[in-house]
């Protein structure tokens, strides 16, 4: 009766699907139709000295925990807040947040464990006009 209430996935196999996606990214657990809600969990592998360009979610609450790595957070109408993070940092962004993740030049990987209130995959792509100093939040 319990046998399927709990699901393993190996760290190998994520890293297979990771390097197979083209984009860094695996689906962890997406419970459309198995029975649990409309939550999708991913394993992100980001490379060094890369960025992404300033987007927002939409309606998703997201959040990522980081693995390993050291990455920086921007986020707000221009990115004028940013943080660093690094392994065992959580981050939030509520719906429709303007953000932005960057990757140092040197380092590994960045490796992130990403949860969202939804299945769809909102990306909206923001025009990329930050500030030059944003406000550190620490």
């Amino acid at each position: 009766m319990w046998r399927d209430g709990v699901k393993v996935v190996q760290a190998k196999s994520l890293a297979d699907a990771r390097a197979s996606s083209g984009n860094g990214r695996a689906t962890v657990f997406d419970f459309a139709g198995s029975g649990g809600k409309a939550t999708w969990i991913g394993s992100v592998a980001v490379a060094p000295g890369t960025k992404t360009g300033t987007h927002d979610h939409g309606r998703h609450e997201v959040m990522i925990y980081v693995v390993k790595g050291e990455a920086e957070i921007r986020w707000g109408e221009r990115l004028e807040f940013i943080a660093d993070i690094g392994p065992g940092d959580v981050v939030y962004f509520a719906p429709g947040v303007p953000h932005q993740e960057r990757i140092p030049d040197e380092g590994d990987p960045v490796e992130f464990l990403v949860v969202r209130s939804d299945n769809e995959r909102i990306v909206n792509p923001l025009k990329d006009d930050p500030v030059e100093r944003p406000d550190y939040v620490g």
